[in-house]
C-alpha cells in the first residue's frame, strides 16, 4: 500500500519565522501532535546527515522511528526519510511567499507493511488527518494573536 498525501496551510507569519521553527526538531513536540518525544541523535548543527529519534502514537499504536535529514534549503525547504521505522517514508516541508504570510506544505510518501499494509485503506487517510491537525497547530502556535 503506497501514501502519498499532501497538506498546506497559509500561516499569517513571515517565511523565516515559520522556517526557523520548523526546521529545528527541539520544536517539534510543539506542533506535531502525535510525538511524545523527540530527540537529535549526535552533535553539531542540524543539516543533511542529522538524525532525529522520535517517539509517537499512530492508530492506537506506540511508534518509534529515526528520520535522517537528507535536504536541507534554509528557509525553503527540509527533506527527511526514514531510517528505522515500521514503514519507509519521506517527509518533505516546503516554505513559499503567501501574501503577507507563508505557506507551508508538508508532502508525506511511503510503502505501508506487516500491521499498516492491514490498515492499508484507513493509512492515507489517517495520514492526512495527522497533518492537518499538525499545520492547524502550527498555525495556533506561531499567528499573532
Amino acid at each position: 500500500m503506497s501514501v502519498d498525501v499532501t497538506v498546506e496551510r497559509e500561516i499569517a507569519r513571515e517565511r523565516p519565522a515559520v522556517a526557523g521553527f520548523v526546521m529545528d526538531p527541539a520544536n517539534d513536540t510543539r506542533w506535531i501532535k502525535a510525538l511524545d518525544s523527540v530527540r537529535t541523535l549526535g552533535d553539531g548543527p542540524v543539516g543533511p546527515g542529522t538524525r532525529v529519534e522520535r517517539i509517537a502514537s499512530f492508530l492506537g499504536r506506540r511508534i518509534e522511528y529515526v528520520n535522517e535529514i537528507v535536504e536541507l534549503v534554509p528557509g525553503e525547504r527540509l527533506v527527511m526519510r526514514s531510517v528505522k521505522a515500521p514503514f519507509p517514508m519521506e517527509v518533505r516541508y516546503e516554505l513559499d511567499e503567501a501574501g503577507d504570510g507563508t505557506r507551508m506544505r508538508i508532502r508525506a510518501t511511503g510503502d505501508a507493511s506487516g500491521f499498516y499494509r492491514v490498515a492499508g485503506p484507513l493509512l492515507g487517510a489517517a495520514v492526512r488527518r495527522g497533518i492537518e491537525r499538525d499545520l492547524d497547530e502550527l498555525k495556533k502556535v506561531l499567528e499573532p494573536r
